[in-house]
């Protein structure tokens, strides 16, 4: 499983310019049942993320088609690591 953080690197009207472009290929990723959760930092400086059931080379692959990273608006950091428990009802999680 995989935790990442965005953090915005350009202007907010840039992001928001960019914000359509980012959920379409955000819901890709839901589709694919690659992410699990998302949403903003509170405050908006960036968002979070958590992603499941592929590889850390796959899920690089796909940050790298987000149009904020194709155009420079963000910067993702990785951090994978094993759920040992999980709440009930959440048990892929640790797949």
């Amino acid at each position: 499983m995989f935790v990442l953080t965005l953090a915005y690197r350009a202007e907010i009207d840039r992001i928001d310019a960019a914000m359509e472009a980012h959920k379409a290929w955000v819901d890709g990723q839901y589709d694919d049942g690659v992410f699990v959760a998302s949403g903003a930092m509170v405050p908006r400086t960036g968002g979070v993320i958590l992603a499941a059931g592929l590889e850390r080379a796959e899920l690089e692959a796909r940050l790298a088609l987000d149009p904020f990273l194709q155009q420079g608006l963000a910067q993702y950091t990785i951090v994978e690591f094993a759920p040992r428990r999980v709440a009930p009802g959440l048990e892929r999680l640790q797949a």
